[in-house]
């Protein structure tokens, strides 16, 4: 009996792990939402009590969270990037043509590997 109710558990705990949203905890406010091509939804936080500007990604790949943003207003749109070793992630909130899209730009040692339109959410 033991071993049927773990096995049923098993696989339930990991479709609960995986069908998740990324989110902050209550120290943060939401303060973009894209849903991107390729399946990756990303949200980016602020932290209320220190600024500090928060990733968090889900994807058919994964699921990805960062820390230690940067937010710069280039050409009146507003990009985040943030950085995991050699690996960087931009976020570009809006386009000049449309603000309610926007781009998800990943890059391996300064060279891009994946640009994803997104679509604010």
């Amino acid at each position: 009996m033991k071993i049927s109710a773990l096995l049923l558990a098993l696989p339930i705990s990991i479709l609960a792990n995986f069908s998740l949203r990324a989110s902050a905890d209550s120290t943060a406010g939401l303060i973009l939402s894209t849903k991107c091509q390729g399946g990756y939804n990303v949200n980016i936080w602020r932290n209320y009590t220190s600024g500090e500007l928060l990733y968090r990604a889900t994807s058919p790949n994964g699921n990805l969270s960062l820390g230690k943003g940067t937010s710069k207003a280039t050409e009146g749109v507003r990009v985040y990037k943030f950085r995991s070793g050699i690996y960087e992630y931009w976020v570009w909130d809006g386009t000049l043509d449309n603000p309610q899209s926007g781009t998800l730009e990943v890059y391996k040692n300064k060279r891009i590997l994946m640009k994803q339109a997104c679509r604010k959410s």
